[in-house]
């Protein structure tokens, strides 16, 4: 499994434009795409204009998959002036899933 993390600063006038968005994107990730298997979208307890993903793949091929889909180019294009930073984290290999609980 391959492991992606982002980090999103949104600038506040589109906090609520992002994240409905972000949340749409993420469903469409998960429901559409066979190599997808999380998306999780976060929100910082102290500042709502952070957002953090954690995105699941079964391999990198996978996210590149995702990376290309029509679905996040269209959110990539419509966001990108609404982010003020964005970081994507380190790549992780998952060796242990949780237990879900």
């Amino acid at each position: 499994m391959y492991v992606v993390t982002v980090d999103f600063f949104i600038k506040p006038a589109y906090q609520a434009e992002f994240r409905r968005e972000m949340l749409a994107n993420a469903a469409t990730s998960v429901n559409n795409e066979a190599g997808c298997s999380q998306f999780d979208v976060t929100v910082a307890a102290d500042n709502p204009n952070h957002i953090f993903l954690y995105e699941i793949y079964d391999d990198e091929a996978a996210f590149k998959t995702h990376l290309a889909s029509e679905h996040f180019q269209q959110f990539d294009q419509k966001t990108r002036g609404w982010v003020e930073d964005k970081r994507v984290g380190t790549f992780y290999r998952l060796v242990c899933p949780g237990s879900g609980k």
